[in-house]
């Protein structure tokens, strides 16, 4: 059983016109290649994505930005509680619109959602973290995320966050 909490309910969400505000970031990290029988050994990132607790498919860690919190500790605080990772948060990636079958409520009737997505280098995975029991994490190389992802809109993120990343270098 994880210490951390998980936050629920809606009272403190953000919401602005029509939309419900949400955060959440793509997890990453480096793994060295071992070209066995080669001299070099190369940099290959992996990302970070869970499985939705509504239906078949990958996603990348993200929820609602509440009143009493930046948008970055929002980010944060979503790889925390359903990914179980803390890191550096890096870039931000773009804000993403979609829609929610799950999460339509009377400020948002039709369920619709803007994301803040941001790049997260992952310092630590947790042993336990809250949505544990109902998460499972995989680590997958880009090719394989954007095949794995449930969402056409995560798709997007994730292209931006391989532009991102080749800049980086």
């Amino acid at each position: 059983m994880s210490d951390l909490v998980a936050r629920t309910g809606r009272l403190q969400q953000r919401y602005e016109g029509g939309f419900r505000l949400v955060a959440g970031c793509i997890p990453f990290r480096y793994r060295i290649s071992d070209n066995s029988g080669e001299s070099s050994s190369k940099k290959i990132i992996e990302v970070l994505m869970i499985s939705s607790q509504s239906g078949p498919g990958l996603l990348f860690p993200k929820g609602g930005w509440e009143n009493d919190e930046t948008v970055e500790e929002a980010a944060v605080r979503e790889a925390i509680e359903e990914a179980g990772v803390r890191g550096e948060l890096k870039d931000f990636l773009g804000c993403y619109e979609f829609r929610s079958k799950t999460h339509q409520d009377e400020f948002s009737p039709e369920g619709f959602c803007k994301a803040a997505m941001f790049a997260l280098f992952v310092k630590e995975e947790l042993g336990s973290w809250p949505e544990q029991s109902t998460r499972n994490r995989s680590w997958l190389t880009v090719p394989e995320a954007f095949e794995r992802c449930r969402h056409e809109w995560m798709r997007v993120a994730l292209n931006s966050f391989s532009k991102w990343d080749k800049d980086c270098w």
